[in-house]
């Protein structure tokens, strides 16, 4: 299944989301002789996005799917950003907390 990216148009987060998902899938179930469930080959037969909201500023109204190209664009900028933070401080922006500074993940 492709990736869905999101974007958090009220403040720009393309990050953080809490996504509530429902999933049907087909596994192979394998006790192991202490009794502990190892699941594998783990299929998803169809999958259902109920809700995704964003987790900086906690809105689901502003949330949208990007495309591919979109998410591409805003990877660049974010390490073009990155990379401007690192030169004026002397240090490499790692990752931050907040909406805005450098890249979230």
């Amino acid at each position: 299944m492709p990736v869905t990216r999101y974007r958090c148009t009220s403040c720009g987060n393309l990050t953080r989301f809490d996504v509530t998902t429902t999933r049907r899938t087909r596994a192979f179930h394998h006790y192991t002789v202490g009794g502990q469930l190892e699941l594998e080959d783990v299929e998803v037969l169809a999958e259902t996005v109920e809700e995704v909201s964003c987790r900086w500023c906690g809105t689901g109204h502003a949330v949208v799917e990007i495309s591919a190209d979109e998410a591409q664009r805003a990877d660049k900028v974010d390490d073009q950003v990155d990379g401007q933070l690192g030169g004026h401080l002397g240090v490499h922006v790692q990752s931050a907390d907040g909406p805005g500074v450098g890249r979230q993940g």
